[in-house]
């Protein structure tokens, strides 16, 4: 499955029921990542990544070949930063100008779906490529 058809699997889903057990274990065997909000603090991963980031009222979450970049020391260790600094980004924007609770910008290629709650798009997620973080 691709990711084009992945997003488009999930598009118009409800908030809280954007994804199942089953479809995270597709994404993950097809190798990919699906990105979306939850709450007012929450980068969710799901795939082939299983995890997520706090990102109250915005954020960014920093991913190598491995998946999310975990930091193993302070926020001023030069090492991490140089680290950090050859990571992809993926920057959570917490409501945009068009009233979306949570939309993605990111170099990574990837597709996008909406979100819905009730008839309003809360949440402009992607879905992209592991083997793109390499």
């Amino acid at each position: 499955m691709t990711k084009e058809q992945f997003a488009e699997m999930l598009n118009g889903k409800q908030y809280r029921s954007e994804m199942t057990s089953d479809d995270g274990e597709l994404a993950k065997d097809n190798g990919l990542v699906v990105v979306f909000g939850a709450s007012d603090d929450l980068m969710k991963f799901r795939g082939a990544i299983d995890d997520e980031v706090d990102c109250y009222e915005g954020g960014t979450a920093y991913l190598d070949s491995e998946g999310l970049f975990k930091d193993e020391c302070s926020d001023d260790c030069s090492h991490m930063l140089r680290e950090r600094a050859t990571c992809k980004t993926i920057e959570a924007i917490w409501f945009d100008p068009e009233g979306v609770a949570w939309t993605y910008e990111t170099e990574i290629p990837h597709e996008t779906f909406v979100i819905m709650e009730g008839d309003e798009i809360c949440c402009r997620g992607i879905v992209f490529e592991m083997a793109s973080l390499q």
